[in-house]
């Protein structure tokens, strides 16, 4: 529901084009359908956001090592630029949604 009552999320008809509201993702449970090695070790939650074209989520996940977190910003650049080009962007400019 974009606007208008919701019997699963009443957060979710709540003027939405003015309010970021809260909501559930299939993301974590995606990336463990498309890497099996990750399946069941991702969780987060979504953000509905009153954009064109962007969304907000916001993963958690436990590393079994430690990494700092620019090893963990490079990792994702990295894999922003191969494997998952066009699928995962990657930027440190100071940019907003529409950009």
């Amino acid at each position: 529901t974009v606007d208008g009552p919701s019997s699963k999320d009443w957060r979710g008809g709540r003027a939405a084009s003015f309010n970021i509201i809260p909501s559930s993702t299939g993301a974590a449970k995606a990336v463990g359908k498309v890497l099996p090695a990750l399946n069941g070790k991702l969780t987060g939650m979504a953000f509905r956001v009153p954009t064109i074209d962007v969304s907000v989520v916001d993963l958690t996940v436990r590393l079994e090592k430690g990494a700092s977190y620019d090893e963990i910003k490079a990792a994702i650049k990295e894999e922003s630029e191969g494997k998952l080009k066009g699928i995962l962007g990657y930027t440190e400019d100071d940019v907003v949604s529409t950009d």
